[in-house]
């Protein structure tokens, strides 16, 4: 099943997208929007085009595990999208993802604007790569 990703982010959203067989997580892009309606529409014609069956929106939980308001606008984010795509949105724990795309970026001497471009759909590869971990080590 090809599984799409999200980064939410209150201006630059994160896409990745994983392959059929659940193997590879790729970045996609990075979206610009402010406004949940027009982005979860947005993200529904990238879902289209890539022929994908699930989406799993990075859920931004405190580190006791707890849930601020980042992770309040991603619940309601994530009810716009299903009613935008008709598809089942998954929740994961995306602590530390951000901190681990800088690291990655880091080792790739990535660096200034192009780290700006790119930082986000990292992100939504590595929330992409742990779901589908999780989804190999449930079988």
């Amino acid at each position: 099943m090809i599984i799409l990703s999200v980064d939410y982010g209150k201006v630059r959203t994160g896409i990745a997208v994983s392959d059929k067989d659940e193997i590879i997580a790729s970045p996609v892009c990075v979206i610009t929007e402010y406004t949940m309606q027009p982005l979860a529409e947005k993200i529904t014609a990238i879902a289209k085009e890539r022929h994908a069956e699930q989406i799993v929106l990075g859920l931004p939980r405190n580190m006791d595990g707890s849930e601020g308001e980042s992770a309040q606008n991603v619940r309601k984010f994530a009810e716009i999208l299903h009613g935008c795509s008709g598809l089942e949105i998954v929740l994961r724990d995306e602590r530390c993802t951000t901190v681990t795309a800088h690291n990655y970026l880091n080792n790739t001497n990535t660096r200034g604007k192009k780290r700006k471009a790119v930082v986000d759909s990292v992100a939504a590869v590595i929330i992409l790569e742990d779901y589908l971990n999780f989804r190999r080590n449930k079988k």
